[in-house]
């Protein structure tokens, strides 16, 4: 596996009744949920990657991981940065950063995410709230509505294997780590996504984004191949042709694959999908062999 360059992870979870992403700021006391429009008209809500990147943060700090703080930039109105180190910090590494200073310093994340974005559209639902913290002070309630959303989202993270633990040259910072290190690091975001949870909204909404479904691959290139092969009929069946049908359209590029789910969570289980656990420990392997025979 001395040739494999990338590992893509395409997973589906399902929102039963959430408000992921929403926004803070209250229009006309409604709180929405960040949505896109496709070609059908139809408005399709989604979570930022920027989120789903906070969201793997998180747990990998809940995993043990310390993680570089964020800092205020050197120039007036400048943008926060970390503290730009990839040899201390294991969200360096994975994901970057950018420090605009006088002397510029960089770097672009091995770690690649997509939004995760709804299957199904908006239908316009809505919660009703009120908030009753200014009565003690002779205020009125104050009500409010949160758009809600129940349904399927899917997300992929495409990670390139080859860039995790070093650095380009003419980068200006410390990165050289051992192949054990860099397995340990990959290891760790591999849990980070079979755990994945969002950290906002969780109080009223709390969800459970972790995958129900994973298609992942390891590849001699860098391509995310399953990012728009994931489909759901109306009868909550997964569309496994399509799935077939690109593992054997990029066979020359696809070193191995392995295809999960949660068995008994969708209306029918497909017997040539593994086991959701067996699924990531086999993609668990995969890095571990990468790493070995470097």
């Amino acid at each position: 596996m001395n040739n494999a360059k990338a590992l893509t992870i395409t997973y589906l979870t399902k929102a039963t009744y959430a408000s992921l992403n929403g926004s803070d700021k209250e229009v006309d006391n409604i709180s929405n949920i960040k949505k896109i429009r496709k070609n059908d008209g139809k408005e399709y809500p989604y979570c930022s990657s920027q989120a789903v990147r906070r969201a793997l943060r998180e747990q990998l700090a809940v995993m043990g991981f310390k993680l570089s703080e964020g800092m205020a930039g050197e120039k007036e109105k400048g943008a926060a940065t970390t503290k730009c180190e990839p040899q201390t910090y294991i969200d360096d590494d994975l994901f970057g950063f950018m420090n605009a200073s006088a002397d510029t310093i960089k770097r672009t994340s091995p770690v690649r995410v997509s939004p995760l974005v709804a299957l199904t559209p908006y239908l316009g639902e809505l919660d009703f709230a009120t908030n009753y913290m200014s009565v003690s002070s002779g205020g009125n309630p104050n009500i409010f509505e949160t758009e809600i959303h129940s349904g399927y989202y899917c997300g992929t993270i495409l990670i390139e294997l080859d860039r995790v633990g070093e650095k380009a040259t003419g980068d200006k910072y410390e990165l050289k780590l051992d192949n054990e290190q860099k397995a340990e690091r990959v290891l760790a975001l591999i849990d980070a996504v079979q755990n994945l949870w969002t950290v906002g909204r969780q109080s009223r909404f709390l969800s459970d984004i972790s995958p129900k479904l994973v298609c992942a691959s390891l590849m001699s290139v860098k391509n995310p191949i399953f990012m728009e092969s994931i489909r759901v009929d109306d009868n909550d069946n997964i569309e496994v042709e399509l799935i077939k049908n690109t593992i054997s359209d990029f066979e020359r590029q696809v070193i191995d694959y392995a295809i999960g789910e949660r068995k008994g969570f969708f209306n029918k289980d497909t017997d040539e999908f593994m086991t959701l656990g067996d699924c990531f420990e086999k993609v668990r392997g995969w890095v571990r062999d990468t790493y070995s025979n470097k």
